[in-house]
């Protein structure tokens, strides 16, 4: 099989150097102590290594190429930050190289180990190591878990970022932007979006005691109350929309919401008019999350009903059997999930506080586990799901590892591939 740097570097690390006994440079015996520290700035691969060649121990940096001739390919020879190279590892010793002991690899190495990358790497099945996953221990799953769902908050909260800057780091301005999207789920997403960055909070902020005013500013925007209405609901909010429209200066934004391939619970008039209710009844919703001893205080604030004419309705004009809209458990988890606990992340990120990044990850932990393809293919294999902390992990290690072949740098594909070279 072909060996690439990647691989060469996790032989390097957790096989090769645990025996004691390596081999022989220029006739003397090779042992390594300890393979180094793996360097990611300019210089060496490995630093602080330690090893012994014959009688004599070495502390210092250690270099891996595939090829021995790979040292004068990438002109090391004439760079200073390589001259306390101690020993050169390469996988194949293809060119003699004066003054640095080489050790070659090929042929030293677990025959089992190479055959269980190549597996992985070419598995078609829904994860690389599907068949050996259920023997990875609990205390690897756990301290993997930790990890990936940090990393995915930390992915999440770029967005948040990204938006802070555009708002002067405003955090209700940004919150707001973010809660809208999350309402549009993803088909609406962007166009909801686009809906909240054109009211600003503080319109918001005027018209709050008014949910038919608040409901007038989001649909009104989305464009969804230009129609010739029957119904005396839709032509009140028409009204109300015209007066502030022209009070506020606002331009309708230029972007469709959709109402196909999707529930009519998630019909975009319907989570427009319960998004109108939420901040109806909030205000400073973000401080108020920020501050929030328990998960149970936020779904309460988000256990919202849009107002009685969407009992009957789920589009304007078109009346249907009687159904309050409230928005859900799945919805609220939705949220917490996907807006609330990245912006808190983001929060205690940027002002260096642990505590928010503590709460976003307790709160992730009190939160029910998602249900998915991903969640469900792991569940197959009998991998816990139980919480969203673990289902957001779950997605992350597929996607961003599994997906990708990352299975030298994942915990669990290491734990299974060290078990491989040990045999």
């Amino acid at each position: 099989m072909a060996i690439n740097e990647r691989l060469l570097h996790f032989i390097w690390q957790f096989q090769y150097f645990n025996k004691s006994r390596l081999s022989t440079i220029a006739g003397e015996e090779v042992t390594i102590s300890f393979p180094g520290n793996y360097n990611t700035n300019q210089g060496p691969d490995f630093s602080n290594a330690k090893i012994r060649i014959g009688k004599t121990t070495w502390a210092g940096a250690v270099e891996l190429h595939l090829k021995t001739s790979d040292w004068r390919k990438h002109k090391h020879k004439d760079d200073n930050n390589y001259n306390n190279v101690m020993l050169h590892v390469v996988w194949e010793h293809d060119k003699e190289e004066a003054n640095i002991p080489v050790l070659e690899l090929k042929g030293r190495v677990s025959k089992i180990l190479l055959q269980r990358y190549e597996e992985m790497m070419n598995a078609q099945s829904f994860i690389p190591c599907e068949k050996s996953i259920s023997t990875v221990r609990i205390i690897t799953w756990k301290s993997w878990k930790d990890r990936l769902v940090a990393e995915r908050l930390i992915r999440k909260s770029a967005l948040a970022e990204s938006f802070l800057k555009e708002t002067n780091y405003h955090w209700e301005e940004t919150f707001w932007w973010l809660l809208a999207r999350n309402f549009g789920i993803t088909v609406n997403a962007e166009a909801f979006e686009t809906i909240a960055r054109s009211i600003p909070v503080n319109f918001l902020a005027k018209n709050k005691n008014q949910v038919h005013q608040l409901e007038a500013l989001l649909l009104g925007q989305s464009g969804l109350l230009k129609a010739a209405f029957v119904e005396d609901y839709p032509k009140m909010l028409q009204k109300e929309y015209g007066f502030l429209k022209q009070k506020y200066n606002l331009k309708p934004v230029n972007i469709l919401v959709h109402f196909l391939r999707m529930r009519p619970g998630n019909f975009p008039t319907v989570r427009l008019a319960q998004l109108a209710m939420l901040v109806h009844h909030s205000a400073h919703l973000f401080s108020k999350i920020k501050e929030a001893e328990s998960v149970k205080d936020v779904r309460t604030w988000f256990d919202v009903t849009a107002n009685d004419y969407w009992h009957y309705h789920y589009r304007f004009d078109e009346e249907s059997a009687f159904k309050k809209k409230k928005l859900g458990s799945a919805m609220i988890d939705n949220i917490i999930i996907n807006t609330i606990c990245p912006v808190l992340f983001a929060y205690g990120a940027y002002h260096n506080e642990q505590r928010y990044k503590d709460k976003a990850l307790l709160w992730l932990e009190q939160t029910a586990a998602e249900a998915n393809n991903i969640t469900n293919g792991f569940q197959l294999l009998t991998i816990e799901n139980k919480t969203s902390f673990d289902s957001q992990a779950l997605i992350e290690l597929k996607n961003e590892y599994c997906n990708k072949k990352r299975c030298l740098e994942c915990s669990v594909g290491n734990v299974l591939l060290k078990a491989d070279s040990r045999s």
